[in-house]
């Protein structure tokens, strides 16, 4: 994963005095980088039974699609309030500055659906959570959750505590 982490820009001081940006744009525009994160991410959960890849706006929405694809899967958008036209399930759940609001159509997960979640990025955790907390009230089951990039110096993985969490591309700081 090293040459995949290398097509990564960091951006330091964005988008605030202190906070160094991991900018995926530069691997997504890397023909042979893309199709090597998207061939990683789909071998993370190669084999098991998944009737939904859940992507979540906006990031999660380039990988999941493909992730559903190669799994003979489903793909299911997570989005922000009244961008979905059916009937929604919502939740909101607190930023490290406020809080947001995500949504699911609730026909979207049916009872004992077997979902991944897929994003570029696990920081929090928040939202990670906010989206395994709407599968499971809609009666699907979360076999894991998958992100190019993790901050390890962040609690995301321990809020998502007793999930399968992977991720391809880890930072310590």
């Amino acid at each position: 994963m090293d040459e995949l982490k290398a097509l990564i820009r960091e951006v330091p001081d964005f988008p605030k005095p202190g906070i160094n940006f991991y900018d995926i744009t530069t691997l997504l525009k890397h023909p042979e980088g893309l199709r090597r994160t998207v061939d990683a991410l789909a071998a993370e959960f190669e084999g098991e039974k998944v009737d939904t890849v859940i992507g979540v706006e906006a990031r999660g929405f380039i990988f999941a699609p493909a992730l559903a694809y190669h799994m003979k899967a489903g793909f299911v958008p997570v989005r922000k309030p009244r961008k979905l036209p059916s009937e929604c399930a919502s939740i909101s759940y607190d930023l490290e500055y406020g809080q947001d609001t995500l949504e699911i159509h609730k026909d979207a997960v049916g009872q004992g659906h077997r979902v991944i979640i897929a994003d570029d990025l696990l920081a929090t955790g928040g939202t990670a959570k906010a989206v395994v907390d709407l599968v499971e009230g809609l009666g699907g089951q979360v076999v894991g959750l998958v992100f190019v990039v993790e901050l390890e110096f962040l609690p995301g993985r321990e809020r998502l505590k007793g999930y399968d969490v992977r991720s391809l591309i880890k930072y310590q700081s």
